[in-house]
């Protein structure tokens, strides 16, 4: 298959190219097992359900998640997401989240603030997106239900102490939602040792596998008003939505080719390492930054060179449009990078880039070295452009 000639550089809002094994499990599923899995008992919808449950297995091995039916399987990590919050928060509640969060969890929150009356105390982060732990313990009240934090933020990069977090919230018997949009595939998880309650991840990241995929860990001691009632090939003479795991928030029928080329995305992951793709996401980033930060003009956002990031760069050339940048990158030097404010205005709002949104540069596991750095070379140009006009 002839692919486009392109210096892929945003692996934030999805990984590309797939491993092959994700493309091939994705055909073969297509072509020789697009039964319904959980609704029948000949061998096709047998070996569909296979495909779903190696999924959950990997996934469970990768997160260090003791049961895999604790994982239950969404479009991606805005479903997931909307299931954690709408399905675990309740009239009065007082949830406490960041000033770098995605819009995935500010808008069921400001949504349940104008439906059912919750409190939200949104933290906030410093210019570089980074909280404290002893943040979070100070906003906590005794009304204070849920803590929801991404792992690290699409646009600045930052890692968040999620395991302090965690304890904090075990010590002050509040919940923890984990946002890993960023980090599943890229840093190392461990759901318990890390205090994780719940969360929310996506299929099509850093897990490699296809668009349509994503899923919720759901701590066993949780019950969550499902989201979606309907189908699901368990208990159907009763009325009311299952009670066993994940039947009871996977209603209606599941991406099953999907799904089984996540479980070789995961596979591919397992194989190479997280440590091993964080560590040359992370080369490649300080790579960018300071060949960036050595061309007038432009301004590096999130923590500086040397600090712990995942693979994002966003940045901005002074007196020069964000869009405009973008588009110039690709028309002319065949580079694809994001601009704007990648659903994530607070954060925007915590860095000072409110008026103008920023170019987000983004490395994945299967980026080069030269890839990486192509975009300072086209940069280097472009300001010279600008500077000359």
């Amino acid at each position: 298959m002839e692919q486009h000639k392109v210096i892929y550089l945003d692996h934030a809002a999805t990984s590309w190219p797939k491993p092959e094994a994700v493309v091939k499990a994705v055909y073969d599923a297509m072509v020789n097992d697009t039964a319904n899995p959980g609704r029948g008992s000949h061998a096709m919808a047998v070996r569909s359900s296979r495909h779903i449950f190696q999924a959950r297995k990997q996934l469970a091995k990768l997160f260090r998640i003791s049961n895999p039916n604790d994982i239950a399987f969404s479009l991606n990590t805005t479903t997931a997401l909307n299931q954690a919050i709408k399905g675990f928060v309740q009239p009065g509640d007082h949830v406490i989240s960041t000033a770098v969060e995605h819009n995935s969890v500010r808008r069921p929150l400001e949504y349940l603030k104008q439906a059912i009356g919750i409190r939200v105390t949104y933290i906030e982060a410093d210019e570089k997106g980074f909280i404290t732990p002893q943040q979070v313990e100070q906003a906590i009240t005794h009304s204070t239900r849920l803590v929801i934090v991404n792992h690290s933020s699409n646009l600045l990069g930052t890692i968040a102490p999620i395991a302090d977090i965690g304890e904090v919230c075990r010590r002050n018997g509040v919940k923890l939602l984990v946002d890993a949009a960023q980090s599943a595939g890229i840093l190392p998880i461990d759901v318990e040792a890390m205090g994780i309650d719940m969360m929310a991840f996506p299929g099509h990241k850093g897990l490699l596998g296809p668009q349509g995929t994503g899923g919720l860990y759901i701590h066993p001691s949780l019950d969550l008003v499902p989201m979606l009632h309907g189908g699901t090939g368990s208990q159907s003479e009763a009325p009311e939505q299952p009670s066993v795991r994940p039947d009871r928030y996977e209603a209606g029928t599941p991406n099953t080719p999907g799904l089984a080329g996540l479980a070789a995305g995961v596979s591919h992951v397992l194989h190479e390492t997280v440590q091993t793709i964080h560590t040359k996401e992370w080369r490649q980033t300080q790579m960018m930054m300071e060949g960036l930060l050595g061309i007038p003009g432009i301004q590096v956002l999130g923590p500086d060179v040397g600090q712990p990031r995942t693979g994002i760069v966003s940045f901005n050339l002074a007196g020069a449009d964000a869009s405009e940048l973008s588009f110039i990158l690709d028309q002319h030097y065949g580079i694809a990078v994001r601009a704007g404010y990648h659903c994530t205005p607070l954060a925007h709002a915590a860095a000072g880039t409110m008026e103008t949104g920023a170019v987000r540069a983004s490395v994945g596991c299967f980026t080069t070295d030269a890839e990486a750095m192509a975009i300072v070379d086209a940069m280097k140009e472009i300001q010279k452009h600008y500077s000359d006009g």
